[in-house]
């Protein structure tokens, strides 16, 4: 029989438990009754809203110490407002057993379980019982999601893929130092998990976690595991890169014991190491990949720019980001860039199986329409002036420029009647180089030498062409450079430089070429599922195709604040675009690389400068064409382009005070339109016409102000 110290022990015990929170919609209950709002309390617990909305719909509990004082709170409410009793109800409902109903069909946007309807019974049971100790916490936990205004769900009528049965957790998990794995979907697991090693097996045997190919001939993606700062130094990393040489290299060194423990356990590193993205990995065992891929939050695995907010958020919330991401876009394996070029190589594998006729094995081949396994060198203008193609070869014959635009207008040429305009307004066209990714017919071979060559604008490649003598409007940027100015002499231009030129109504007679013979649309599974993912997550934050100017403009202005995990999302897939191509050209980093040398991104199939070429020489030529077309529907001209940015002097500070419209009401084909579609025009900024001028007069670029801080660059880098 039992002591009573034994006894005492237990009960000391069950007091020294976390506080347990009343249900979910008891507690919206009770904020409700008390006249609070989701954002006044968010302010009184210092967290945010969506954090608040969170904790009301079981997709996350509060912390220590903020979990004690939202423990206070409701008690307080439920002393002030007592759940009223049903009728017939007993007094006291000792234990309550949840009965499973049937699921409202949830909207796409959401990855989620729809919110399910609390009984009232549920809500007094709390109210009448004393606290418990909670049970053990079940393997997957399903979160309800939180409910969303009716416009985005209007926005968005298709239901989300049903789950693969091989991964019925999702592609990721978010873990916590307290071992809970908060995953898509409101899926929380628990991680046993104390060690590095420990954790890649239990990812890999018991987490169900990952994601099924994108292509037929493609691979599953592998899990991923985002560690919270404090699951960082639970398993034994430090929670910062520690020293100079980390932070410099963004590993931790090889002797570190975390990195030893992976290697005893016969697992193995990428070349990058363990750093911010690590991933960890053994040989595939038949068709089963062993490979896991680590993120960790506190060494800035999740980058600002790129990712904005989310790395303060909570992990709940983090993973309802990563998981829509995942879903839409691909289930992140580094950054943005990583990622961008990661999808382009999922959608269109490098080989496919084949029965070799003579054995009658699968053989693995090449994959018509993908760039294939084996790197290839550009030709000498393509490629960079430190590449070993230039720097072997003593190429002096000059390179590519196919950049965006950084174009201001001279002072000299503003007329009057521009100067007394009010205005200066900003127009930013969405996603410009996905844009002009759409049905691009890029080279897929080696390149051949041709002196002499007639021009043909459906052949990619590179042509070496005097452009100089075409007159055009001073007022307007020159297509064919990227600082706007005229062409001096002979030079490199990508296939749709050259095309414009001829468009324009100019003979072109190009003086040599480097082309490709084998040619197809490389990007454009890559261009669809990007496009669609940016266009149905701005339709989930109210910004609907179906709207009209300005009814988009007022969405516009308030998407920023209709979800701040959504927002998140939008940021990381236009990244996602710019980044992708710029990974087409990544040029060689560290203090030790010598001119020459091959660097890592050269071994990559995806080392392709001629493809970022004309993404870019597209998406300039697009903007040009716009101009050109407004300046003979408006008369209007351009202050000032940045990339994807053109700003225009306006009579009044909308973009519907100077777009051309037909009689009708409705846009002028060939000019900026509005919409939330790639290639399409959304408002920039507004400033006064006295400021943009104040700025050309000392040589800054009014398009990279226009938002109100200093714009970033987008040249695909």
């Amino acid at each position: 029989m039992a002591t009573e110290e034994e006894l005492f022990a237990n009960i000391d015990a069950l007091l020294e438990e976390e506080p347990q929170l009343p249900p979910p919609v008891e507690r919206a209950r009770l904020r409700e009754a008390a006249g609070i709002t989701q954002a006044r309390l968010a302010t009184a617990l210092k967290t945010t809203t969506q954090t608040v909305k969170n904790y009301e719909n079981g997709r996350s509990e509060p912390k220590s110490p903020r979990l004690e004082a939202y423990q206070r709170l409701l008690q307080g409410w439920a002393a002030k407002y007592p759940a009223p009793a049903r009728a017939g109800a007993p007094a006291r409902a000792a234990a309550v057993v949840p009965v499973a109903v049937p699921q409202p069909e949830a909207p796409a946007a959401f990855t989620g379980p729809a919110a399910p309807e609390a009984t009232a019974l549920e809500a007094t049971a709390w109210e009448a019982a004393p606290p418990v100790q909670a049970a053990p916490r079940r393997a997957a936990r399903p979160v309800t999601r939180p409910a969303t205004s009716s416009r985005q769900q209007a926005a968005r009528k298709a239901t989300a893929p049903d789950p693969d049965p091989r991964f019925p957790h999702g592609p990721l998990a978010v873990l916590d130092g307290d071992g809970s794995a908060y995953g898509t979907d409101g899926i929380v697991l628990d991680c046993p998990a104390a060690t590095v090693v420990e954790l890649v097996e239990w990812t890999l045997r018991e987490s169900g976690l990952g994601a099924p190919k994108l292509n037929r001939y493609g691979k599953n993606s592998d899990p991923l595991i985002v560690l919270t700062a404090a699951a960082a130094v639970k398993l034994g990393l430090p929670e910062r890169m520690e020293g100079r040489e980390q932070r410099r290299s963004l590993r931790l060194p090889e002797d570190h014991p975390v990195v030893e423990q992976v290697g005893r356990a016969k697992w193995r590193l990428t070349q990058r190491g363990f750093g911010p993205w690590a991933r960890v990995y053994r040989k595939a065992q038949g068709r089963d990949r062993q490979c896991v891929q680590l993120a960790i939050l506190s060494w800035d695995a999740l980058d600002e720019r790129s990712w904005p907010g989310v790395s303060e958020m909570e992990p709940a919330d983090i993973a309802r980001v990563l998981g829509i991401y995942a879903q839409r876009v691909i289930t992140p394996r580094g950054s943005t860039a990583v990622s961008g070029l990661e999808l382009m190589t999922a959608l269109r594998p490098p080989t496919k199986p084949e029965r070799d006729p003579g054995t009658g094995n699968w053989v693995s081949c090449h994959n018509p329409g993908s760039l294939g396994t084996e790197p290839m060198d550009p030709a000498p203008p393509e490629a960079t002036p430190e590449h070993p193609v230039v720097m072997n070869s003593g190429w002096t014959g000059g390179f590519l420029n196919e950049e965006a635009y950084q174009w201001v207008r001279p002072v000299e040429l503003l007329t009057d009647e521009e100067c007394l305009l009010p205005h200066a307004v900003g127009l930013d066209l969405n996603t410009a180089f996905l844009a002009a990714a759409a049905r691009l017919v890029v080279g897929l071979s080696a390149p051949d030498h041709f002196l002499g060559p007639k021009f043909n604008p459906k052949i990619p490649g590179s042509w070496l062409a005097d452009l100089s003598h075409m007159e055009l409007d001073p007022r307007l940027p020159s297509p064919f450079t990227p600082d706007g100015t005229r062409p001096t002499g002979p030079a490199w231009y990508q296939t749709h430089t050259v095309a414009y030129a001829q468009e324009l109504g100019y003979d072109v007679h190009p003086i040599e070429a480097y082309l490709r013979r084998e040619t197809g649309a490389y990007l454009d599974p890559w261009h669809d599922r990007l496009k669609n993912a940016y266009v149905d997550t701005l339709a989930d934050l109210g910004v609907t195709r179906d709207l009209d100017d300005r009814a988009f403009l007022t969405a516009m202005e308030q998407h920023q604040r209709t979800d701040p995990v959504l927002t998140a999302v939008l940021a990381a897939i236009k990244a996602t675009v710019k980044g992708g191509v710029g990974k087409f050209r990544e040029r060689p980093q560290g203090r030790n690389y010598r001119d020459g040398d091959r660097w890592p991104a050269l071994e990559r199939p995806t080392w392709r400068p001629d493809i970022r070429a004309a993404v870019i020489s597209k998406a300039r030529v697009n903007m040009h064409r716009k101009l050109n077309n407004m300046v003979r529907m408006t008369g209007l001209y351009p202050l000032a382009v940045l990339s994807d940015c053109v700003v225009y002097p306006s009579p009044g500070d909308s973009p519907l005070d100077f777009l051309p419209y037909a009689a009708s009401g409705r846009p002028q084909p060939g000019g900026f339109r509005l919409g939330p579609t790639p290639g399409m025009a959304k408002p920039e900024g507004v400033r006064p016409m006295l400021w943009a001028v104040d700025l050309m007069e000392q040589g800054l670029n009014p398009a990279r102000h226009i938002k109100g801080g200093d714009a970033v660059f987008d040249d695909g880098e």
